[in-house]
């Protein structure tokens, strides 16, 4: 995987999962459906979800839940990899 390549790409994708008060909890499936269409996808963390936690703690924990890699993590947005 080239990171940098992938960077690029995800560069112009929309955001397609939003991470809100309901957590992660609510959004793993979705998000592992998403993964399964397509090989990135873009994750906004809205500041109720983030409760004391920062955005790349929350990347890492949906990622491992969906079995794919974090390829950046920029403000309150991330991109996941499969």
């Amino acid at each position: 995987m080239d990171t940098q390549a992938l960077r690029k790409q995800a560069h112009d994708l929309d955001v397609t999962v939003w991470v809100g008060k309901s957590g992660l909890d609510a959004v793993v499936d979705e998000c592992d459906d998403q993964l399964t269409d397509r090989e990135l996808v873009k994750v906004k963390f809205l500041r109720s979800a983030r409760g004391g936690t920062d955005v790349p703690s929350l990347a890492d924990e949906l990622a491992e839940r969906t079995d794919s890699s974090v390829v950046e993590t920029r403000g309150n947005t991330a991109v996941l990899y499969r």
